[in-house]
């Protein structure tokens, strides 16, 4: 059995990796939905829409793996910054404030598909422009919901969270162990190799 993930996301491969799973990377190439009722279904969607496209593809005994992460702040999505006038303006939003990350996470096995999504509040300590502006211009928010990286300099900012650590960074493990065996995957037994060489990227 192979493990796929239909992501291009270098910090959902290093979560992986970090468990001992060395995944093909496969991305779906597919058109996100931009819009739903609620942030939590507008992840769940993309996630299970990434993973069905990769599904077509791959072998019905293949474990296909989909995530999709937002950062929401009163409901409200605050996607990648386009610029570093926009990254000012979502860091100024958090500053002082809890706000959510929801993760939807889609895992395809053998012809069936469960889907969940998880939720991390992120509480932000009071940023002031001067500090923003430092982290902005080393360039981390550039690639990130919300113009911050939990993983990287932003947790000098970060004093508290509630929830999922990994799920914040953008793959909650524990759900994903959970949904596995749920669906009839043992996570250890089938899934984690230590073994394995280096990760692969399907063409």
């Amino acid at each position: 059995m192979e493990v796929i993930l239909a992501s291009a996301s270098p910090r959902r491969l290093a979560l992986l990796r970090q468990v001992g799973v060395e995944p093909i990377v496969k991305v779906s190439h597919i058109e996100e939905v931009s819009s739903a009722a609620t942030p939590q279904e507008l992840v769940k969607e993309n996630a299970l829409l990434k993973g069905r496209a990769v599904c077509r593809t791959s072998s019905r005994g293949d474990l296909v793996v989909a995530a999709d992460t937002v950062v929401a702040l009163d409901g409200t999505v605050l996607g990648k910054p386009a610029s570093p006038e926009e990254a000012m303006e979502m860091l100024r939003m958090l500053s002082g404030r809890t706000h959510q990350v929801h993760t939807g996470l889609a895992v395809f096995y053998g012809g069936r598909e469960k889907a969940v999504v998880e939720t991390t509040d992120v509480t932000f300590a009071p940023l002031t422009d001067a500090m923003i502006r430092r982290y902005i211009a080393t360039g981390e928010p550039d690639d990130k919901a919300g113009a911050y990286g939990i993983q990287g300099i932003a947790a000098l900012f970060i004093p508290s969270i509630r929830g999922s650590y990994s799920n914040v960074v953008g793959l909650p493990l524990a759900s994903l162990y959970a949904v596995c065996n749920a669906l009839g995957v043992d996570f250890y037994d089938t899934v984690h190799d230590p073994g394995h060489g280096p990760g692969r990227t399907s063409p």
